[in-house]
């Protein structure tokens, strides 16, 4: 075996997949894992990775987790899988109820999804159909935040930032949107007026033909790993009302606790209209995601043509991911996942810190679980993938952003390996 696995598994995936953002027959290093458990990814050729990933910042849990193993055995037993046209099941139905029980007030209804893109899809569908409902069908197109990330589906691209995003190169096929600009307000201090004027500006010229504001609360994730001020999400609350356009939460990445609140609204003391959570909503086993909206957007979509809500994927409602994920959230909210998230926020503040004295360093930030280390320049993917692996860490950077979200069950020992290797890493000059 070589470094990064058997060499007929790298020749054979080489041959046949396309990994995600890359190219077929890329020149970079595929790590084949064999299995994993806890915080760790157990390579085929024997080496243990810690996991500073979560991977994709979903398995909050870690890995091989015997409760949610359990839960998907049990339901096996039942069934995998069912339609949920015209039949139903106990998995979601308890799912649903949950979530309605523990996000924001007033979201009392659930679309479940396939994955967190799809919810973003289902989301902006929502919207424009509650204003076709309403009888005022030019309401149909969206505002979002520069450096803002939603998705790589059609819909879910036209309210990523069309510029710094990574769907540029579809400009051309994708819907015209507005963007108001990234909120420039820190976590940990309140908006000026100016923070939002262009914000209320577009509103107050468009909102005739505008069905929503789309935004990552306080947390704007792949589109640049910014956190931003809960203050701004109460004044674009506030302007979504006075101007009345609906108001989305995609919480995909922030919701379960990452943020440091179950829900990153909870940070402004504000319920959307229509709010998305995925990934971690599985605790990372299976892909499930859900669009949550307001009984009356539900209702007026339901109460007029065509009486119905125009979506229906074919594994809506997965016995088995609901069941997973039912598993999951329990085990969450019957855990000390606050103290667990503090305490891993101050020990990346702590662990990262020294970062910022280093030459290539732009910036590093931490809020929750979420360690941000800007660079000034995009790192040199493979260089930089193949040092942290021979730290003995699974830290995938993107463009200048080194980060961790490792799972929430962390020690204090490994979170401590995944700081170093990052310090470490940069200082060398093994990313550049």
């Amino acid at each position: 075996m070589n470094q990064t696995g058997s060499g007929s598994l790298k020749a054979e995936d080489r041959q046949y997949i396309w990994h995600p953002y890359s190219a077929i027959n890329a020149d970079l290093p595929i790590f084949a894992v064999h299995s994993a458990h806890d915080v760790y990814l157990k390579l085929e050729d024997g080496r243990e990775l810690i996991d500073g990933m979560s991977s994709w910042w979903c398995a909050i849990h870690g890995y091989n987790v015997k409760t949610l193993d359990d839960a998907i055995s049990k339901q096996l037993k039942n069934m995998a899988h069912v339609m949920f046209g015209g039949l139903t099941h106990e998995p979601a139905i308890k799912l649903g109820k949950k979530l309605v029980e523990i996000t924001p007030a007033g979201l009392d209804t659930v679309f479940l999804a396939d994955s967190g893109s799809v919810s973003v899809e289902i989301a902006m569908k929502m919207a424009v159909q509650y204003w076709q409902a309403s009888e005022r069908p030019s309401k149909q197109k969206f505002v979002s935040l520069k450096n803002g990330y939603h998705g790589d589906t059609i819909g879910a691209m036209s309210v990523c930032d069309p510029v710094t995003g990574m769907h540029t190169l579809f400009r051309d096929i994708l819907a015209e949107n507005y963007f108001a600009p990234s909120p420039a307000c820190p976590f940990d201090t309140p908006c000026s007026e100016e923070d939002t004027t262009e914000l209320e500006a577009i509103l107050e010229q468009h909102h005739d033909n505008i069905a929503a504001l789309i935004l990552e609360p306080v947390v704007q994730g792949a589109g640049g790993m910014k956190f931003y001020s809960p203050d701004y999400v109460r004044k674009a609350k506030n302007l979504c009302e006075r101007f009345d356009v609906l108001l989305i939460a995609d919480e995909i990445a922030t919701g379960f606790g990452r943020s440091g609140r179950l829900f990153a609204c909870e940070h402004a003391d504000i319920s959307p209209d229509i709010m998305c959570v995925g990934k971690s909503l599985t605790g990372g086993y299976m892909t499930l995601a859900a669009t949550l909206c307001t009984r009356k957007i539900s209702e007026s979509i339901s109460n007029n043509p065509p009486h119905v809500f125009m979506h229906g994927p074919t594994f809506m409602g997965n016995p088995l991911a609901c069941s997973v994920a039912n598993a999951s959230i329990e085990l969450l909210l019957s855990s000390p996942w606050q103290q667990r998230v503090s305490s891993i926020e101050t020990q990346l503040k702590a662990g990262l810190a020294p970062c910022i004295k280093l030459e290539d360093v732009a910036d590093v930030r931490v809020l929750g679980a979420i360690g941000v280390v800007e660079l000034k320049r995009a790192v040199n993917m493979s260089q930089i993938l193949q040092a942290f692996v021979d730290a003995g860490v699974w830290i995938r950077p993107f463009g200048k952003l080194v980060y961790l979200m490792p799972p929430y069950i962390i020690n204090n020992e490994d979170l401590a390996t995944l700081t170093k290797a990052i310090f470490d890493v940069i200082n060398d000059g093994k990313h550049r």
